[in-house]
């Protein structure tokens, strides 16, 4: 099976965090004493695409992960990961693009 150059090109700290990601989910459905296949069946894939995404394998197309989180019930937390109020670095750079100055608006005069 060939990958796409896309995949073969993904940062080390992604990998290492899909691989976390999927780690996390397997421990979550043996804590809730869910088998490989009562998951795969509740998230409407085959056994092996479920084994993918605890091994945390990119290949995998995101509604099959987020779908695994809903079933584990964390369908809420897909909707905040880049939610602006907790963008660290999006709240700062609007700071940064504030005016050095505010100087007020000119009226125009009518005669």
């Amino acid at each position: 099976m060939m990958q796409s150059s896309a995949l073969k090109s993904l940062p080390p700290r992604v990998c290492r965090s899909l691989a976390k990601l999927g780690g996390d989910i397997a421990t979550a459905r043996r804590k809730r004493n869910l088998t490989t296949v009562m998951m795969a069946e509740r998230i409407g894939s085959a056994k092996s695409t479920y084994l993918k995404v605890e091994k945390g394998d990119p290949s995998v197309s995101m509604g099959v992960y987020v779908m695994a989180l809903f079933v584990l019930g964390f369908g809420d937390a897909i909707g905040d990961i880049v939610d602006p109020r907790r963008d660290d670095v999006g709240l700062l750079l609007d700071v940064e693009r504030l005016p050095k100055r505010v100087r007020p608006k000119k009226v125009p005069t009518t005669l």
